[in-house]
């Protein structure tokens, strides 16, 4: 497998020690393990295998991976995994994409309370559309949504919001009938964004009052009920951005998009361009010149100093235990496999086969399944190391052959 020119954890090994030094004090502990954990992956530190070719004996070693869900290199395994059951869920509806943002005047509390703040974001974006969809005078009707927490623009600074993807119906109220929304048309944004502003500041003052907040540096004045009702005045007067898009073009494309957006981390290692004494140079997307520009997507380059790359990586990591994709109304863990059946008699529908793969991830398999990159012969494991050793010297191909 190719790898790319340039990998965040280049850029770690080259400036983490360095950056962690200059930043003593003001980092956590779960930015120090996914710092170390980014270095690590697919190094001897972590083990790995040899792999020999059986008809031309070429000798490759493989590392193992790390899996922290931070790392852009540890993602495909666990998209597949989770996609695979994802699989199993679709119904034979239209679905549709909608995102929840917070505004600006919110950012900076989420930024020092992350763990509690997503969570309400969650919460509020959800009930949101369980609670419009449920109102007969738009659907009248039970829904299912899966949520997955996003929180960095293009540019790597921190910008929360969710990605929530609907079927466009649900399971009538009286349990009877399943109802399909209009064609193309899910719900109106402009209700949804009043409900989630609502029931998102609710949830916030709630949070304020019961002492589940911290402030710190410029905001710990937000202490103070006053200040902080002050502050959030301004954001209760301007309407927050609910964007529906498109609906897929069928289940398959709600996959296709799932399997981009569910495990993403905060820059993958193909947008790097290069390192070098002026920073790190990336490209990026500038949607305000999207919106400019018809719509057509305006692709740009960034450099930013090495610290401050670094600095903006690291402020995506999430609390420990915090699960950035979740299920609720009919998908709701407690009762999904009985809705879900339920849902299926409704719309006379079967539950899809699962597929096999054709996506094998390639750097994890102890058995091989890519070919010999010089003569395309199967690849077999022939030796394992642990964590912190290196691999023992490879024997010939005779010697291979012999032993084997």
């Amino acid at each position: 497998m190719s790898r790319n020119s340039l990998e965040v954890a280049d850029i770690f090994r080259a400036h983490g020690a360095a950056w962690r030094k200059s930043n003593a004090g003001h980092i956590s502990l779960a930015q120090l393990k996914v710092m170390s954990a980014i270095e690590r992956c697919r190094t001897a530190a972590l083990g790995g295998h040899v792999e020999a070719c059986d008809d031309c004996g070429h000798i490759r070693i493989a590392y193992n991976s790390c899996r922290n869900r931070h790392c852009p290199k540890c993602q495909g395994k666990a998209a597949l995994d989770w996609l695979a059951a994802r699989q199993a869920e679709l119904l034979p509806v239209e679905y549709y994409h909608l995102v929840f943002t917070l505004p600006a005047a919110i950012n900076s509390i989420a930024y020092q309370n992350k763990a509690a703040v997503y969570a309400i974001l969650f919460r509020a974006a959800a009930e949101t559309l369980i609670t419009i969809a449920a109102d007969p005078r738009h659907l009248g009707a039970h829904i299912a949504v899966t949520a997955v927490l996003h929180t960095w623009g293009s540019a790597l600074t921190h910008h929360p919001h969710v990605h929530c993807i609907v079927p466009g119906g649900g399971i009538a109220l009286d349990g009877n009938s399943w109802i399909n929304c209009r064609p193309g048309f899910f719900l109106p944004v402009r209700v949804l964004s009043r409900l989630f502003r609502r029931l998102f500041l609710e949830r916030l003052v709630g949070a304020h009052k019961g002492g589940r907040l911290n402030f710190f540096g410029d905001l710990r004045h937000l202490s103070d009920a006053a200040a902080f009702h002050e502050h959030l005045a301004p954001a209760r007067k301007v309407e927050w951005v609910v964007y529906a898009k498109r609906p897929f073009a069928g289940p398959d494309a709600v996959l296709a998009y799932l399997s981009r957006y569910t495990h993403r981390v905060a820059i993958s290692n193909s947008r790097l361009i290069c390192l070098d004494d002026n920073g790190v140079t990336f490209r990026w997307k500038d949607y305000r010149a999207q919106k400019a520009n018809g719509g057509r997507t305006r692709h740009k380059t960034m450099t930013l100093k090495t610290d401050e790359f670094i600095r903006r990586f690291l402020i995506h990591v999430l609390p420990r235990g915090f699960h950035r994709i979740r299920h609720y109304g009919l998908f709701a863990n407690a009762n999904r496999a009985g809705n879900l059946e339920r849902a299926r008699q409704l719309l006379n529908a079967q539950a899809p086969e699962e597929k096999a793969s054709d996506n094998p991830d390639e750097e994890e398999a102890i058995t091989p399944s890519h070919p010999c990159p010089h003569c395309g012969g199967t690849m077999v494991v022939i030796d394992t190391f642990e964590p912190g050793h290196a691999p023992r010297a490879p024997p010939t191909p005779g010697e291979r052959r012999k032993c084997a």
